[in-house]
């Protein structure tokens, strides 16, 4: 029987627009563009997805596509190595890492479906289910508006929550407060800082924030500041840190 190849790649574009403003806080957006990569092989089709700028379909359709016509489809680590070379000289991170991406998870949703198998399976499970947590409560918000969106998550069994901080920190506590207020005091409240604060920012609110049991703190400073990995701190008790190596 002839080996299966790769016949045919597919890649589209959307910008879909949020129903209200967004903002975290470092970064303000009212729409985001989705770019989606179908890579069929005869009648079967993987499907892979990114966000990111519309140039992340260009290079997927102009750069990675020639890479993977006529690929085997079940060797997926040679394609992406291909691919990794060849955007040797417009630099992997950033976009260039956004386009392999995609087209490395229509690969591999590709073989699971010849291999008429469920993914998780193919990639071989860790654990039977996961928690799910909801991500939002925008800095664009209000208040009224975090806590309504709270409080229908928790409603519909999400235990959960995470918020984002650092666009004014001095509403931060207030808004983190309100949050509390809104889910009781079981459910678990992360905050998401997107590297909005300075490292001394980052242990003032670490530190006040625990007052309202405050379960994850990610990316307290930018992730640009590579000092921050030898910056000495004292962890609030119950409370986790990202970005920090």
């Amino acid at each position: 029987m002839e080996a299966e190849r790769v016949t045919e790649v597919r890649v589209s574009a959307y910008t879909v627009p949020t129903d209200f403003p967004e903002s975290d806080g470092t970064l303000e957006w009212n729409a985001t563009t989705v770019v989606l990569v179908e890579i069929w092989s005869g009648t079967t089709r993987g499907l892979g997805f990114t966000y990111g700028d519309l140039s992340t379909a260009g290079i997927v359709d102009h750069v990675l596509s020639p890479l993977v016509l006529g690929h085997d489809p079940m060797a997926i680590s040679s394609a992406w190595l291909k691919q990794l070379r060849r955007v040797r000289n417009f630099t992997r991170p950033g976009i260039a890492s956004l386009a392999i991406a995609a087209v490395d998870s229509a690969l591999w949703d590709l073989k699971a479906r010849l291999l008429d198998m469920p993914l998780v399976s193919l990639l071989g499970r860790v654990r039977d289910t996961i928690p799910v947590y909801g991500s939002g409560g925008f800095t664009s918000y209000s208040t009224e508006q975090v806590q309504a969106q709270f409080r229908e998550w928790a409603a519909i069994g999400i235990k959960k929550m995470k918020m984002k901080v650092g666009r004014d920190p001095d509403q931060d506590v207030s808004r983190v407060k309100a949050a509390r207020e809104a889910i009781g005091p079981e459910l678990e409240l992360f905050v998401d800082a997107n590297g909005a604060y300075t490292r001394k920012q980052a242990l003032e609110f670490a530190e006040r924030f625990a007052a309202f049991r405050v379960r994850w703190f990610e990316e307290p400073v930018s992730s640009d500041d590579l000092a921050w990995i030898h910056f000495p701190f004292r962890i609030p008790n119950g409370l986790e840190l990202t970005e920090r190596l």
